[in-house]
């Protein structure tokens, strides 16, 4: 696997990452990986397809939302907070009261044995 491509801080832009939050699967991602813990793909949980939950991770990387590493064949993702509180400060905490208020996003959950199929 090639390694991903992550914007640095100056690249992330509001409409890109506003595009990647236009998705209830994606915010529902934001929201499981807002408690600061990095996670395996396996442990992530969503209403679709592995191939599906693989591009919404992608977009959510590739807006600068999220980072990606791999190690050996597994994938992990962490969010990446502290770098858009630095470059939109309280948009991440605005956007995740307002998917809790609303429920978007409710549907995606973190799988309790992630070695489990």
């Amino acid at each position: 696997m090639r390694q991903a491509h992550h914007p640095e801080l100056g690249e992330i832009t509001l409409t890109k990452v506003m595009a990647a939050l236009s998705d209830p699967i994606r915010v529902g991602l934001v929201r499981v990986l807002a408690d600061g813990r990095e996670r395996g793909w396996g442990e992530l949980r969503a209403p679709v397809a592995k191939s599906t939950l693989s591009h919404h991770l992608r977009v959510l990387r590739d807006a600068g939302l999220t980072r990606t590493r791999q190690e050996g064949t597994r994938c992990y993702v962490v969010l990446r907070e502290k770098d858009l509180q630095a470059r939109f400060p309280g948009l991440v905490r605005t956007v995740l009261t307002a998917a809790e208020t609303d429920d978007v996003g409710g549907h995606v959950s973190v799988r309790e044995d992630p070695d489990a199929t």
